[in-house]
C-alpha cells in the first residue's frame, strides 16, 4: 500500500507526499500525489486514478480525515491525475477541483458536473487553502496544452506534474533524489518524448528560476531539493524535447 510522508511541516501547515504502492499491478504507472494541510483546510494535488483510489485514500486516512479534503487541483487532464474523481465525490459531493479551463468540459466524463470545477484561466491564479495562498504557475504544453504546476512561496514547494518525472526501477525510487546523475537517466526518455514544445519549455525554466524553491515535487518518481533543484532546471533546459530518440 501507499504511504503518506511528510514532507514540509510547521505549527498550521503542511505538506504530505503520498507515493509508492508495492502492491499495485506492474501494468499501472506508479503515481505520486500530495496534500497540504493548512489550518484545518486541504487541497489533494492530482489525486490520482480510479485504481489507485483505495490505496491513497487508505495512506491519507493514517495521518488526515480524508472526507474533510473538500478541495482538488489537477495539473491536466490525464486518467492517472483525475479519473478517481468521482470517488473523491462520493465522500465529500461538496469537493471542488481546480483545473485549465481547456479540460472543465472533458474532466466531468470522469466525474462531477458544472459547478465541481473551477476553472483556471492560461495565465493562472491564486488558490487559497485554510489562508495559504497556493500560485497556479503556467507550464502549457509540458505536457498537455491545458497545463499548471502549484506553487507554494511559504514553503519554497513547487509541485511540477509530470516536468521532473522519472520512471524509476526497483531499489531506485526513494522518497527523495540522492544521486542526480544516476537518477536523471531515469528521466530523459520521459521528458524528449512527452514535453512536447522547446519553446514552452524554455519559458517554464525562465518562470521557474524566478521563484524561490527548495523542492520540486513531480507526479512520477522521486523529489528534487537543495541544489538539485537548480540541477534539475539546468538540465532541463539542455534538453532536446518533443522528439522520439533516434
Amino acid at each position: 500500500m501507499k504511504t503518506a510522508r511528510p514532507i514540509y511541516e510547521d505549527d498550521n501547515h503542511k505538506w504530505l507526499a503520498i507515493v509508492r504502492d508495492p502492491d499495485r499491478p506492474d501494468y499501472l504507472i506508479d503515481t505520486n500525489e500530495y496534500l497540504v494541510v493548512s489550518n484545518d483546510d486541504a487541497i489533494l494535488l492530482d489525486p490520482g486514478g480510479s485504481e489507485v483510489f483505495p490505496a491513497v485514500f487508505s495512506a491519507i486516512s493514517t495521518v488526515f480525515d480524508p472526507r474533510r479534503i473538500n478541495k482538488v487541483f489537477a495539473s491536466h487532464q490525464d486518467p492517472d491525475i483525475i479519473s478517481s474523481l468521482s470517488m473523491w465525490l462520493e465522500f465529500n459531493p461538496q469537493v471542488k477541483c481546480y483545473i485549465s479551463w481547456l479540460w472543465q468540459s472533458f474532466i466531468p466524463h470522469f466525474g462531477g458536473q458544472g459547478e465541481t470545477f473551477i476553472p483556471i484561466p492560461d495565465n493562472g491564479m491564486d488558490i487559497v487553502v485554510g489562508g495559504l495562498r497556493l500560485q497556479a504557475i503556467p507550464a502549457h504544453y509540458l505536457h498537455s496544452s491545458g497545463n499548471f504546476h502549484l506553487y507554494d512561496a511559504k514553503a519554497k514547494i513547487l509541485f511540477s506534474g509530470d516536468v521532473g518525472a522519472a520512471l524509476l526501477p526497483p531499489g531506485e525510487d526513494g522518497l527523495f533524489v540522492e544521486d542526480f546523475d544516476r537518477h536523471i537517466r531515469h528521466a530523459e526518455a520521459f521528458h524528449r518524448r512527452w514535453m512536447g514544445s522547446d519553446k514552452a519549455k524554455r519559458d517554464w525554466c525562465a518562470r521557474v528560476s524566478a521563484l524561490e524553491i527548495d523542492m520540486i515535487c513531480p507526479q512520477h518518481g522521486s523529489i528534487y531539493r537543495g541544489a538539485d533543484v537548480k540541477r534539475f532546471i539546468d538540465w532541463f533546459s539542455r534538453l532536446d524535447v518533443g522528439i522520439l530518440k533516434s
